[in-house]
């Protein structure tokens, strides 16, 4: 699951806030709503953000795996894994 707490960190540590991302950089305010409950947005706002903030992704997101992806990729593995010993013979 993609975490965006490291970008309220870095926002504090730069000293710029969520008005002045929407009204004088233009982030979408929709966009932040969207970051504050971990939803995806683009690479291209990521981006932007990048450039705005001077730093890097890892001081925008994070990227840990919930239990729940975990189990589904298990699951696809296998299926994969089963798929191709069907092949094979």
């Amino acid at each position: 699951m993609i975490d965006y707490q490291p970008l309220w960190s870095t926002m504090e540590r730069k000293h710029i806030t969520k008005y002045q991302l929407i009204y004088h950089w233009g982030i979408s305010s929709n966009t932040l709503r969207r970051m504050g409950h971990n939803e995806p947005i683009s690479t291209t706002t990521l981006n932007e953000l990048c450039l705005i903030l001077d730093c890097r992704v890892e001081d925008i997101l994070k990227f840990e795996p919930s239990k729940e992806e975990t189990d589904a990729l298990a699951r696809r593995k296998e299926e994969i894994s089963g798929r191709k010993k069907w092949h094979k013979k």
